[in-house]
């Protein structure tokens, strides 16, 4: 396994570094600082983290690669049968929280496991995705978010893309919300049924597709003219996520239960939310329109304008 790890961290670090070029260049003030640590169980990574920019008001694009043991509980609760094998994890994880309520937050991650035992094959298997987590949406760029997603799946079949699409829309749901996180995008896990150069390609795929999905959204939005009330409803929409990734998001479980390093795992928090009690927005504002036509589980693609 010694080279398949080399060859799929080699990848890695060189998409971090992309990322966070590409996205220093398009906030054209702040730029990334990078935090090299080590996990005491093994392994370690580097955290890189721009605050308070002209576009990007917190961002952090992390690699890790950690080793153990034992596979954590959020790892094998639904392979129980790797439970207590020792492990490899390798992965990039980035969210960005943009200041302009007008651009959306992004999330993405792609990352290889590798479950490994004295006298067996290991069983190793990628995962990843990315979606989008507007707060004051435009159709125009769920359509682009997804037709993104669609052309980096194609070339693996034509049913790659309609599966990983829903497999979103389960998993960043908030159930006791009873709603979605954003308009989605695409999530696998467990993948390893094509041989391994096929996985760690599409792998590739849908971590070189994050930058294409994301600027041209970015630079649609970014001069959007905002205030207060937008920044406020920002805040309450910010909740949301917050509540998903602490409850539900397996990697945050992942990181938080194999001992990896708090201020990584926590990274994707924004700097600025709010809770208010039932708060509900006006009938017919742009606000409402969020949750009732928005965060909907819908095809974008169907009837694109």
């Amino acid at each position: 396994m010694s080279e398949i790890i080399d060859n799929v961290k080699t990848y890695l670090l060189d998409l971090q570094t992309r990322i966070c070029t590409a996205l220093e260049a398009e906030d054209g003030q702040a730029c990334f600082i990078e935090d090299a640590w080590q996990r005491p169980g093994g392994g370690g990574g580097r955290t890189r983290v721009l605050e308070n920019g002209a576009l990007i008001e917190k961002g952090g694009v992390n690699f890790s690669h950690v080793f153990g043991d034992s596979l954590p509980p959020s790892a094998s609760a639904h392979r129980p049968e790797l439970a207590g094998r020792g492990f490899q994890a390798l992965g990039v994880s980035l969210v960005m929280h943009p200041e302009n309520p007008y651009v959306p937050t992004s999330h993405a991650n792609v990352r290889f496991f590798s479950a490994e035992k004295p006298g067996e094959e290991p069983v190793w298997w990628f995962g990843g995705g990315f979606d989008l987590t507007p707060y004051y949406a435009f159709e125009e760029d769920c359509v682009h978010w997804h037709s993104v997603a669609r052309a980096a799946c194609a070339p693996f079949g034509a049913e790659v893309y309609p599966k990983f699409k829903a497999w979103c829309d389960r998993y960043f749901h908030l159930k006791h919300r009873g709603e979605p996180r954003g308009i989605g995008g695409l999530f696998f896990d467990d993948l390893n049924q094509w041989d391994f150069a096929t996985c760690f390609a599409f792998m590739r795929a849908i971590g070189d597709a994050y930058l294409e999905a994301y600027l041209p959204i970015v630079q649609r939005r970014k001069l959007t003219p905002y205030g207060e009330r937008e920044r406020e409803f920002q805040a309450f929409r910010r909740g949301r996520y917050v509540e998903f990734n602490l409850v539900f998001d397996r990697g945050t479980l992942f990181g938080l239960q194999s001992g990896g390093r708090t201020e990584s795992i926590l990274m994707s928090l924004p700097p600025r939310v709010r809770w208010g009690y039932d708060w509900k927005a006006a009938p017919g504002s742009e606000e409402a329109r969020l949750s009732e036509y928005f965060l909907q589980d819908r095809d974008w693609l169907a009837n694109p304008s």
